[in-house]
Parts: structure tokens; C-alpha cells; sequence
């Protein structure tokens, strides 16, 4: 049997706008985030993906409001993020219409934080975010704050150890690939994939179709989370799922 890949379009959001950087520098608003929810939705992606991408910078939460909108119109699995801190804010994000919370900054400062909302709300619900930065050869390093804090954590440990928490699926974001356009960290994700027994979210470097098609002949990722290109509309989810059945994958048919 084929394997399948889910396509989901990223939203990252500073409130009230949907915004896009280059390596999360040089922000550009794109338009209001339920907008690209809705034409996404309708387009046929499979889930969301909303991050407040300045919630920890800030310790604060924006975001709730938008889930709630764009959750009132899309019948998909919405992964939202940023600035959840503990268990009552991830109670919060899911009343609000989130079915996942992607957890990064807070899971840094308390992995057991990862534990608490798998027991309290299942492991399908947990998403660990990691922001990856590549520092030396074969080494790169977890950063916090939309990707502009050190941890002094290695990605690949970090990676086993969260594992054992009960996470249900990994978000893994290349600072260095982000809005470049210029293709996936496939030395990163082949990495992860090896050790990995979770589902793998791939963030970062999308640019032609050519990446997409390296990333499921190299890895084993199970989904891609992908904005610029789908922003900036270079490409449509039609083009990627069609991309994808070419090299024998399954896909959701827009119904």
C-alpha cells in the first residue's frame, strides 16, 4: 500500500494579520488569517496550522479569537501555537476550536509540561514544535521565540527525549530554510525521521515542486506545513497533491 502525505497550509499570524519573513526576518503582511483559511479550506487542505508568531516573544496570547473565527468555517484539524504555557492555555485553545496544540518555547522550559497535556487531553494532541538551526556539521540547535532565542538543546536529542513524554506528532521548522524558497533540510529531516516514531510535520523551504518531490523520495515525513508558496499563490494545493499521486502517494480528494 502507498503511503499517504498531508498537506497543510501555515498560517502564521501576528494579530490581526497573517504575516510571511524570510528565517521569521523582514515580516510582510498578507492579508487577514480567515481569509486564507477559508480559500485553503475550500481548495482542499487537509488541516491548519495557526501560530501566533509573536506570543512568546511577548508572553502573551492573541490568537484565540482568530482560532475561534476560522474554526467556525473549516470542518479540518486545526493545529494551533505559540505562546501556550500550560495546561489551562492549552484547555483554552482547544475550546476555542483547536483539535492540536503545537508546543515549543514552554516545552523547552518545561518538558514535562509535554506530559501533562498528553495525559490530560491524549497524545493525538500533542505537537512538539522545534525550531532547527543548523550550527556546524551534522549539529543544529533548538531556538525558542520564533527563532530568535538560543536553548543550547540539540535538536536530535531534544527529539528523543520529547519522544518519551507521549507527544503524538513533531512539527519540525528550519530556521535557515524558512520563506527561502529554496528547498527542505533534507540532511535534518532524514535525521529525525531515523529516529522518530511519530508522525513528522516538515516546515520550510518549499519553493517548486521539485523540493516537494525530494523531500518524499529522501524522508519519511508524513506531512508538510507550507506557506509562501501558497501565500504568494506559486503554487496551489492541487499542484502538490497532484505531485504527490504521481509519485505514488495518497492524497485527499477535494470532495
Amino acid at each position: 500500500m502507498s503511503r499517504s502525505i498531508r498537506i497543510i497550509p501555515r498560517l502564521d499570524i501576528k494579530a490581526p494579520n497573517l504575516i510571511k519573513g524570510i528565517q521569521f526576518e523582514g515580516l510582510r503582511v498578507m492579508g487577514k488569517p480567515h481569509d486564507f483559511a477559508k480559500k485553503y479550506y475550500q481548495e482542499g487542505a487537509d488541516e491548519l496550522l495557526c501560530i501566533d508568531s509573536v506570543a512568546s516573544l511577548y508572553n502573551r496570547n492573541n490568537i484565540l479569537e482568530i482560532v475561534k473565527d476560522i474554526a467556525n468555517e473549516i470542518f479540518i484539524p486545526l493545529t494551533v501555537g505559540g505562546g501556550l504555557r500550560s495546561v489551562e492555555d492549552v484547555k483554552n485553545a482547544l475550546r476555542s476550536g483547536a483539535d492540536k496544540v503545537a508546543i515549543n518555547t514552554a516545552a523547552v522550559k518545561n518538558p514535562n509540561l509535554l506530559r501533562d497535556i498528553a495525559k490530560d487531553f491524549g497524545n493525538q494532541c500533542v505537537v512538539l514544535s522545534i525550531e532547527a538551526k543548523k550550527i556546524s556539521s551534522n549539529k543544529w540547535e533548538v531556538y525558542t521565540d520564533n527563532g530568535r532565542e538560543k536553548s543550547n538543546k540539540d535538536v536530535i536529542e531534544w527529539v528523543k527525549e520529547a519522544i518519551s513524554y507521549g507527544i503524538g506528532e513533531l512539527l519540525i521548522t528550519s530556521v535557515d530554510k524558512d520563506g527561502s524558497q529554496k528547498g527542505f533540510d533534507l540532511e535534518l529531516l532524514e535525521k529525525i525521521c531515523n529516529i522518530a516514531d511519530v508522525p513528522i510535520i516538515v516546515s520550510g523551504g518549499m519553493g517548486v515542486l521539485a523540493h516537494f518531490d525530494d523531500l518524499l523520495k529522501y524522508t519519511d515525513a508524513d506531512a508538510v506545513a507550507i506557506g509562501s508558496v501558497l501565500h504568494y499563490n506559486k503554487l496551489s494545493i492541487s499542484d502538490i497533491k497532484n505531485s504527490a499521486k504521481n509519485l505514488n502517494y495518497q492524497v485527499r480528494d477535494l470532495c
